[in-house]
């Protein structure tokens, strides 16, 4: 038994609430590498820099720091997925594609948490933010150019980074999820308008009546076409997330700030409700009224 007065442990009774140290478990880091430096934690922890005395101002900075790194990860597995259907591989383009609909999963889950901030409390640090925005950034704008939503006056917002101005401008330029899928399509014997798939990519996409036909003939053929049946359902994954990821976006602002103008410059919730008209793939949503 443990002597009441004394707050150490007795480790020679087996309790419940209590699990020894493992003999084998490292604890000497001096000159090896922890935890927290192969993930820079220094640097990333001590990056929440609030400009109010406000409690709830760390929430905001938080979520919308975690968000950009989940944003940054499904530009990079969105990468891959182009690179996987450019050179025929679909099975590993399916478990990043359905990794990305994880990834949107969890930054739609991510609002909630935000819409806890009331707008009470939301007004008393709003006006730190300057005119920074969430418009503003470069991970989400990827996203974008990546599924093949491409504008480029929005580059604009850009222009002030060079590095991101670049790469932003590199990729609205290359061919999109869609667009390397569509390539796909024609490769497989599909009869493909050449000026679908033969474009400035830079332009926004504009639903082609050669690219609904051939999915109709894909979907009514699924056994012969699996695996360009398949890509289809998991790019439809994307857009389904996605845009829960856009409608939950709207309404917690909507939530927090009314119909106020956003600090970026927009016209706030009547302009995040007309992204939810965009879609990346239009002959997949068409082709279900078809079938």
């Amino acid at each position: 038994m443990s002597c009441p007065y004394n707050n150490k442990p007795d480790t020679t009774t087996p309790h419940s609430n209590y699990r020894a140290m493992e003999d084998n478990i490292h604890t000497d880091f001096k000159d090896d590498m922890s935890y927290g430096d192969y993930l820079n934690l220094e640097k990333v922890l001590s990056a929440q820099h609030p400009l109010s005395e406000q409690h709830d101002e760390m929430l905001f900075i938080v979520i919308h720091q975690a968000s950009e790194l989940w944003i940054k990860l499904a530009g990079h597995e969105l990468n891959e997925a182009i690179n996987n259907i450019k050179t025929g591989d679909f099975g590993h383009a399916f478990k990043v594609i359905s990794r990305v609909k994880q990834i949107l999963g969890q930054l739609t889950q991510s609002w909630g948490i935000l819409s806890t901030l009331t707008p009470v409390d939301y007004l008393k640090f709003r006006d730190t933010l300057g005119h920074s925005s969430g418009f503003q950034s470069y991970g989400y704008r990827k996203i974008e150019f990546l599924l093949g939503n491409k504008n480029s006056q929005l580059l604009k917002v850009h222009e002030s980074n060079q590095t991101v101005h670049q790469e932003l401008s590199h990729i609205l330029h290359q061919p999109s999820l869609y667009d390397e899928t569509l390539i796909a399509l024609k490769s497989h014997g599909l009869n493909i308008d050449d000026n679908a798939i033969a474009r400035d990519f830079s332009l926004p996409y504009q639903t082609n009546e050669s690219v609904l036909t051939a999915w109709l003939t894909v979907y009514q053929n699924a056994e012969q076409y699996f695996h360009l049946y398949e890509l289809a359902e998991k790019l439809v994954d994307i857009e389904d997330s996605f845009q829960q990821w856009r409608f939950k976006h709207m309404y917690t602002v909507q939530r927090i700030i009314g119909n106020k103008v956003g600090t970026g410059g927009s016209s706030g919730v009547g302009f995040l409700k007309k992204a939810l008209d965009i879609s990346f793939f239009p002959e997949l949503f068409e082709l279900r009224t078809q079938l």
